[in-house]
């Protein structure tokens, strides 16, 4: 019988040894970016309650005390991040064109890294779980980084909202134009 010889059989248990840690880690990190995600956005399937009357979502708020949540503008997927501090919603202008959302004139606003030029724009549909806002005025704001649409008042005027340790809940009153 012809058997491999000893140097041979190590070396192929040392390859399998080192593809085995780095399929293992690999899962490890697949795994952690995962855990990492669901911690930036513990919203990412927002829960919805709907009666006859109104819609109501619940959000958690992440770690960092913000409330961040999947949602859809324009049937596209989008991370929002509620902020009542901005007059507008301000969409990044990278994000703008994925979302069809045409330039409109141009004007000043005021944020915290100081004054920027951004353009009028009008989101045709958002979604917040099974809240559905139409018609919203919006900002495409060119310097602003990232890939998350802040969800300033032009939408959140629309709903009712209250926050208590941690939970924010977001109210829809149904009416004729809104079913």
């Amino acid at each position: 019988m012809n058997e491999p010889p000893v140097r041979e059989t190590r070396r192929v248990g040392t390859v399998m040894l080192i593809l085995a840690w780095v399929v293992g880690l690999g899962l490890a990190a697949l795994w952690f970016s995962g855990v990492e995600q669901a911690q930036r956005n513990p919203n990412q399937n927002p829960d919805s309650r709907v009666t006859d009357e109104m819609v109501e979502v619940r959000l958690e708020d992440n770690r960092n005390g913000h409330y961040v949540l999947s949602g859809e503008i324009n049937d596209v997927m989008v991370t929002l991040l509620l902020d009542t501090g901005a007059t507008m919603v301000a969409v990044p202008a990278e994000l703008a064109g994925d979302l069809a959302l045409k330039r409109g004139p141009a004007f000043m606003v005021s944020t915290a890294n100081g004054m920027a030029e951004s353009y009028r724009t009008r989101i045709d549909t958002l979604r917040i779980g099974d809240i559905q806002l139409r018609d919203v005025d919006a900002a495409i704001v060119p310097g602003m980084g990232g890939n998350e649409v802040l969800l300033g008042m032009t939408a959140l005027r629309q709903l009712d909202f209250t926050q208590r340790g941690g939970e924010l809940v977001l109210r829809q009153t149904l009416t004729e134009t809104n079913r």
